[in-house]
Parts: C-alpha cells; sequence; structure tokens
C-alpha cells in the first residue's frame, strides 16, 4: 500500500501553488503532481534508468540521453528503400532525443501505452516488482503524470497537419482523453472505437455479470490541423451491383460524385457544370475537377443513369478500390486472437501474455495518418507491430515510409521479440502451415540509450560533440560514410552530404576534402559557443550550410526540459 499524504502538513505557499493550478485548469483534470519529495514519491525515476527524468535550465548533473548504434544488430535491404530505426531505452530519453532529430517533423504516431489496469504498470525502475496495484490510491496520478511527460515531448515531434494515435481501454481513457484536451486542446481530440474481439471468442469475459467488452478506444490527436486520409477498401455491397448499360468492366455501384445543389459552395474550385449525353445540365461541387470529370467521363467511368439524364454518379466495380471516408467505429480490423496468432506465427512461440494488436488495425490508422513518404513513429512498440504494419503498407500501396520503434528491454522485449520480427518479417519466414512468407525487405538501424553528463563544463560539452555522430546522421538521415577521419567525417545519402567536425584545427582538412567532392555539405562544427567558425569557411561559402556542435544540441534540450 502506498503512503498516504498528509495534507495538514503542506505549506502555505504549498497549498496556494495547488489552488493556483487547480483554478487554472481548463478541462477540469487535476493530479498530484509537482509536489516536493517528502510530499509524495510518484514523481521520483519514473519509468527511467537514470538518477533523474528532468533536466531544468541549469542542467547541473544531469544526464543527457544520447543514442549509440549496435552495429551487429543492422539490417541492411534494398538499397533504394529508406532506413528504419530501432530505439532500445526508456521511451522518455528516446523521445527527448527525437526531439532533436525529428523535432516537427512527423505526420503519424501510434502508442500502445501501458494500460494501468492494477499489477501490470511499473512506474519505477526502482524495484522489477514495483508494479501500480489496485490499491494503490495514487496509482491514476502516477499513471497521468507519466504519460503527460511523454505526449508533451510527443507533440513536439508532428508536423503541423500531424496526427497521435492512443489505445486505451477503460483503465485510464477519462483522464487520458482530458488529458489530450489540455495538451492539444479539446477541439484537436476526437475518439475511435476499435472491435478488439471476434464472434464467439468470449475467453475470460465469458463469466461476466453484466456484459462482455468487446471493444477498446482510440484516441484521436491532431497538431494544429483536423485531417485524415480517406481508407482505400473494397467496398463490401450486397447485391447492389448491376450492370444496366451493359459496360464491358463488368456489373458496378454508382458511388456519389458530387453535392446536390443547395448543399454545393458556389465558391469551391470544383463547383462547375457538367451537361449529360441527353444534354440535361447539372451545376453542383464534385469531389474531382472538371478536367478529371471529363477524363471520366471519357472512360466512360460515369454513370447518367439508364436514360442518361441522371446526375451524374462514378461506376465502382466489383473488387475495385475505392477511398471512403473512415467511420469512427472499426470493426473489422482484425482482433486480439489474430494479433497473437500474427506473432506466434512469425516468431514460433507463444506471446498471448503480450496481447499484440493485429498489424491490421495500426495499418489502417497509419493510412489514415500518413502520406506515402512519412515517418511513422511508435514510442510503445513492445512487439513491433507497428514496424510491421509500415512494411505491409508500404507494399500494398508501393509507399516510402520509415519507422522509429522506441521500447525498452524489459524481460527483453526488445532484443528477443521486437527486433527478430522485424527481422524475419524483412526477410520472410514460414507460417504454422509451412508455407514460406515472403520478406518484406528492409533496411534497420539498431541504436541504445546512453548518457553524457550535462554539467556546463567544456569537458562535458567536448563529450557530447563526441558522441553526437549517430543523433546527427538520424536527423539528416543521411548514414553512408564517405570518409571516416579522426578529427572528421562526412557521410552521405542519395542526394545530400553531412560534415562533422569534431575539432576545430581540422577544419583546413575537411575544406580540402569537400573540394574534391561535387555537392552541399550541412557542415556540424564543434564549438563551445554558438559560432560555427564562419569566417574560417569564407572561401567554401558556396558548398556549406553550417551549424555549431554541441550548442545545436544544447538549444533543444533546455527548451524541452526547462
Amino acid at each position: 500500500m502506498a503512503r498516504k499524504i498528509n495534507y495538514d502538513n503542506w505549506s502555505k505557499e504549498e497549498l496556494i501553488k495547488e489552488l493556483r493550478r487547480i483554478k487554472e485548469t481548463k478541462y477540469g483534470l487535476v493530479w498530484h503532481r509537482d509536489l516536493p519529495e517528502e510530499k509524495i514519491d510518484i514523481l521520483i525515476n519514473p519509468d527511467a534508468r537514470t538518477p533523474s527524468e528532468m533536466f531544468p535550465n541549469e542542467m547541473a548533473g544531469r544526464p543527457f540521453p544520447i543514442l549509440k548504434e549496435i552495429k551487429s544488430k543492422e539490417i541492411n535491404g534494398d538499397t533504394t528503400k529508406p532506413v528504419n530505426l530501432l530505439i532500445e531505452g526508456d521511451n522518455y530519453h528516446s523521445l527527448a532525443v527525437l526531439n532533436f532529430t525529428h523535432q516537427e517533423a512527423i505526420d503519424c504516431i501510434y502508442i500502445d501505452p501501458p494500460y494501468n489496469r492494477g499489477g501490470d504498470f511499473l512506474y519505477t525502475d526502482k524495484y522489477k516488482s514495483d508494479y501500480v496495484q489496485k490499491e494503490d490510491p495514487f496509482r491514476h496520478s502516477k499513471w497521468i503524470s507519466f504519460m503527460e511527460k511523454r505526449l508533451k515531448l510527443a507533440r513536439n515531434l508532428l508536423s503541423k497537419s500531424g496526427v497521435l494515435f492512443i489505445s486505451i481501454d477503460d483503465s485510464e481513457f477519462a483522464p487520458l482523453r482530458m488529458l489530450c484536451d489540455e495538451i492539444f486542446g479539446g477541439e484537436f481530440v476526437d475518439v475511435m472505437i476499435w472491435r478488439k474481439s471476434g464472434d464467439g471468442r468470449y475467453g475470460k469475459m465469458k463469466n461476466t455479470t453484466t456484459f462482455r467488452k468487446d471493444h477498446e478506444y482510440i484516441i484521436v490527436c491532431f497538431k494544429k490541423e483536423r485531417r485524415l486520409n480517406k481508407l482505400k477498401e473494397i467496398p463490401q455491397f450486397l447485391n447492389e451491383y448491376g450492370n444496366p448499360d451493359n459496360d464491358p468492366r463488368g456489373p458496378f455501384k454508382a458511388g456519389s460524385i458530387s453535392r446536390k445543389e443547395t448543399a454545393s459552395n458556389p465558391h469551391h474550385k470544383n463547383y462547375y457544370e457538367v451537361v449529360s449525353p441527353s444534354s440535361k445540365k447539372f451545376k453542383r461541387q464534385f469531389d474531382v475537377s472538371k478536367n478529371k470529370f471529363l477524363e471520366l467521363d471519357k472512360d466512360k467511368r460515369i454513370y447518367w443513369g439508364r436514360n442518361n439524364n441522371a446526375v451524374p454518379a462514378i461506376k465502382i466495380f466489383l473488387q475495385e478500390e475505392r477511398r471512403i471516408t473512415p467511420y469512427s467505429v472499426l470493426l473489422t480490423k482484425g482482433t486480439t486472437t489474430e494479433g497473437t496468432e500474427e506473432l506466434n506465427t512469425i516468431l514460433g512461440g507463444d506471446y498471448s501474455e503480450l496481447r499484440p494488436k493485429p498489424s491490421t488495425v495500426i495499418k489502417t490508422l497509419i493510412q489514415l495518418g500518413s502520406k506515402e513518404d512519412s515517418t511513422v513513429i511508435d514510442f510503445f512498440a513492445g512487439s513491433g507491430t507497428t514496424g510491421q504494419a509500415v512494411l505491409q503498407l508500404n507494399k500494398a500501396d508501393r509507399g516510402n515510409r520509415k519507422f522509429i520503434l522506441c521500447t525498452n528491454n524489459e524481460n527483453k522485449i526488445c532484443t528477443d521479440v521486437c527486433y527478430p520480427r522485424i527481422k524475419k518479417v524483412g526477410s520472410g519466414y514460414k507460417n504454422a502451415k509451412g508455407e514460406k512468407i515472403p520478406g518484406l525487405d528492409t533496411n534497420l538501424k539498431y541504436y541504445v540509450c546512453d548518457f553524457v553528463e550535462a554539467e556546463p563544463t567544456d569537458r562535458n560539452k567536448r563529450k557530447l560533440v563526441n558522441e553526437s555522430t549517430e543523433m546527427l546522421c538520424i536527423r539528416e538521415n543521411t548514414f553512408e560514410l564517405v570518409q571516416d577521419e579522426r578529427d572528421f567525417k562526412i557521410f552521405k545519402n542519395r542526394t545530400n552530404y553531412i560534415g562533422i567536425i569534431f575539432y576545430e584545427e581540422a577544419i583546413g582538412d575537411f575544406k580540402k576534402a569537400i573540394k574534391k567532392i561535387k555537392g552541399h555539405f550541412n557542415t556540424y562544427v564543434f564549438s563551445l559557443g554558438d559560432d560555427p567558425h564562419e569566417k574560417q569557411f569564407a572561401d567554401v561559402k558556396s558548398k556549406v550550410t553550417l551549424c555549431a556542435i554541441p550548442e545545436v544540441v544544447l538549444k533543444v534540450y533546455r527548451e524541452i526540459f526547462k
């Protein structure tokens, strides 16, 4: 049982602070946070492996997270495909690094956090058995504190049109919804429902005295624009197909392609007039441009009715994909049983205790929230379903999405489950029937979180520079080593170069090297201040874009941890 707070012992200043915070809260979400250590211990080392999660402005003695690559776990596939990342470590520290490498650059984030059902949520790493129990009076405070810090860092990663999907059940749905309202603004938060079990699968719920819980929630948080893509699906129409005009392509359903005149916007860019084969005129707001409409009509994809005088519709043929506006209830997007069977088949074992999501539902969410070249992040990656879903979706629509998976290695879930899953999905595996499942061919870099002391000494700044190579390569999406010198390094991708200069004395040698290479260089130069030594680069000014390290890293860390 957790120690209770004696509110009578609060000081006047503490009470004033708490009352002020309660008055200022916009959505009514109040919990025990920001309290001194002697009053409550819920903020001590939450889910961390280092002395503190908090990095105040002075940063004295506090560790900064960095990344170190494990080259032995690198997966090299098709070099024309993007490089994906797997980060082993506490997700709070991973998010800190990603705030440097990917700030405001992510279109889609999916997470499936611990649900805090009681006894399954490890709040601190102080003791491996320190799970939050149902009887703990601060169990909800601990969970919300845990999520608040991570969601604030995650919001920094989202692009202007970015979207975050969070899977959750009844355990913490209500406070999590209010927390999301507080962080993103209530007008930018919505909810979907996922039917998680199939017909006849009662499991542990068959003896319930109320009703079977057949669903979970997906909270949807938008950064600044409420926007989701339409879903590509094969319509499941029953007895609705015919072929009234004997189209050689077969039966079709006539689907709407415009709005009636009273519902149209005359100022919309696609508001125009069309004329039917029987010379009847229709002035409406269409879903496509007029040029596109005329192309469809020429291809006989527009249906004008049996007498060629009806409102134009678009032909949707049997087994032909179309884009539909998604429903808020996902009924046929995989089940928990399918998720477990999927993982068991790939790895050849029993992983039911992990309760993995099926790739089908995550693939659906990624399709809703990403572009075909987006980076997708999952910072509660667990068994790695999100990585598999990204690879599957890329194959389906020929996309070029990348994924970044972040997970700790509790019970070896990163090294023994997540990493092997991605490796097998990439290379191929045999299913339960012994059938060969072709690989999806992927590139992966594997990193672990490490730390540099943040006390602002020249020695620590130098150490941060020496340990920042991986972070800078990730930031620039540039991993191929071109020149490896003791005092500087040059990397490239298909279109860009980056240079990293560890010592000011090496600037001359670096300039000689880049003069032999055709291309532009984003160049990071060691400096104890914010000066990247511009004067020394005057003769190659057109070839370089300069930035001072470690200041470029420190600026981000000062901002997000203030």
